[in-house]
């Protein structure tokens, strides 16, 4: 087994599932890991790709995990749905984020952008006038 290349990570409230495979694509990681101890894990990696599926909370996570020095991807879940090997569920759906390919990927959001996003909302009075 080699070291790990590329993660698939699903995102959950409360759990979340990590898929890591190395450079020839097999298997070198298989795990669940509670929102506590993600950045605690993810620390203990080597630096490397890192795939999760594109929400709101996924930008979070993506800044959090480039600060440790990670490379962190976004994609559609639409794209993640078409490598499903089986049913879904949060094992499955990180093993698909692990091997989508490159070109079906996102930009991430900064945090000033995030909060612009958050920040204004209509109003009903407004809606109404």
């Amino acid at each position: 087994m080699g070291e790990v290349s590329t993660i698939g990570l699903d995102i959950a409230k409360s759990v979340f599932q990590v898929h890591g495979v190395d450079v020839d694509g097999a298997v070198v990681i298989r795990k669940r890991v509670s929102r506590a101890k993600v950045l605690e894990f993810f620390s203990t990696l080597p630096c490397c790709l890192v795939g999760i599926e594109a929400c709101p909370s996924a930008h979070h996570w993506s800044r959090q995990l480039q600060a440790l020095g990670h490379t962190v991807r976004l994609m559609p879940p639409s794209y993640v749905k078409a490598y499903l090997k089986r049913s879904k569920n949060d094992a499955n759906d990180a093993a698909a984020r692990a091997i989508t390919p490159d070109q079906l990927l996102l930009a991430r959001s900064d945090r000033r952008q995030s909060l612009a996003a958050r920040t204004w909302k209509p109003t009903r009075s407004a809606q109404l006038v």
